[in-house]
């Protein structure tokens, strides 16, 4: 609704232009919030919302705390609202909670342990994505970031080892972790294609994540390589068209950035192989690589002035890439386009003040691979070219 915006802006102008976070207990606790509301148009197709009307329906709204016990141990957590089109109806949920003991830490090296729902150190941004002031853009490069699948990509139930190595050529850091993926219905309409009658859900203790970091001291070069491993089991209900079958899902993403005074280059490429088992004859696909990467630059007018740009590509199959082949496979229903994005993005960032962050953005799409089926469940009605055009503001403690 045209009055969530409202609201956000009268927000930001109310805001003190250095609110600093809250403290308690004499530092050790400390409370931040953040706020953010958007307006999407779209030319066609539907984009977060009805974006073709005009969507308000991109809100997030995050509380997040941290109490540093001791030196070596550290307890955080963050709650979320998140309204996302229909992907996501504004209930909150536990973006992260976790438990942080690091029991040798010096100036050379540091070694610990994370225990709880931990962020995936996936890529240059998962890590941040949930705060709209760390991210590059209102929306982030769909080829590797898919919104329609968040949460799955976001964070998971388990244990994280890491250790971090400083050297004087630079920064060396990697992670280890294993626990439970967050299955939400979002990932059954993107792997499934809808909410059918049955339960997908992980397979047991299933979710490996793994990366390797490099950055240089002044961190002006970053190089990393970040997989995940998800399976998941789809237990069929009765009136489900398909059998009771298995989901693999191995994604890795290659990155680069480079960070000079006034502009940032970063640069990723991912690859998914991806496996569906025993789902019935009514199921199409078998195989597939899911392929995406991007090139994306930002420039510093002044300080607190950005412009970026950004071209990604992303593809259902990379051994498809027009999408003919899978369109095929579902005999002509689902038009070869679905099968892949193309997205060239313009973005401006303005930070008014520490605090207070407007952006706009303006996306040219040739292909709907990017959209979620769950807000598009027709293909029918899905157009090739389309544009997008969107706003934020948002404010943050």
């Amino acid at each position: 609704m045209r009055t969530r915006l409202s609201i956000a802006v009268m927000l930001a102008w109310m805001t003190p232009s250095a609110a600093p976070a809250l403290e308690f207990v004499e530092g050790k606790l400390q409370v931040h919030g953040f706020a953010s509301q958007a307006v999407v148009k779209s030319t066609d197709n539907y984009y977060f919302g009805n974006s073709p009307e005009t969507s308000f329906d991109f809100t997030e709204i995050g509380l997040n705390a941290s109490y540093q016990k001791t030196p070596n141990l550290l307890f955080s957590g963050q709650l979320l609202v998140r309204r996302a089109g229909e992907m996501y109806d504004g209930t909150p949920s536990l973006d992260y909670g976790l438990v942080d003991f690091s029991p040798l830490s010096d100036a050379e090296k540091r070694l610990g342990v994370r225990l709880g729902r931990i962020k995936n150190p996936f890529g240059l941004y998962n890590e941040t994505r949930d705060v709209p002031f760390t991210r590059p853009s209102i929306f982030l490069p769909q080829a590797i970031y898919y919104d329609k699948i968040r949460n799955a990509l976001l964070s998971f139930d388990g244990i994280m080892f890491y250790g971090d190595r400083y050297l004087e050529q630079g920064n060396l850091s990697l992670n280890l972790g294993v626990g439970q993926s967050v299955i939400d219905n979002n990932v059954e309409w993107t792997y499934l294609g809808d909410d059918l009658d049955g339960d997908l859900r992980a397979e047991g203790i299933n979710w490996g994540i793994g990366s390797l970091w490099f950055s240089t001291p002044s961190d002006s070069l970053k190089l990393g390589l970040s997989a995940i491993l998800t399976e998941m089991d789809f237990n069929a209900g009765p009136e489900s068209p398909l059998s009771s079958g298995t989901i693999d899902v191995f994604d890795w993403v290659a990155s680069f950035q480079y960070n000079a005074a006034d502009w940032t280059i970063s640069a990723e490429y991912s690859r998914a192989p991806t496996r569906w088992n025993d789902f019935g004859p009514y199921w199409p696909f078998k195989d597939q690589v899911v392929e995406g990467y991007y090139l994306q630059g930002a420039y510093r007018l002044r300080p607190n002035l950005e412009i970026m740009s950004r071209y990604e590509e992303g593809f259902a199959n990379r051994k498809d890439r027009d999408g003919r082949d899978f369109s095929d496979l579902t005999g002509g229903t689902t038009p070869r386009f679905d099968f892949f994005s193309k997205i060239l993005t313009l973005g401006l960032r303005w930070d008014i003040n520490p605090n207070i962050m407007f952006r706009l953005e303006f996306q040219r799409h040739d292909g709907t691979y990017a959209l979620s089926i769950r807000e598009n469940p027709d293909p029918g009605d899905l157009v090739r070219e389309w544009d997008v055009f969107a706003a934020s503001v948002s404010v943050r403690f």
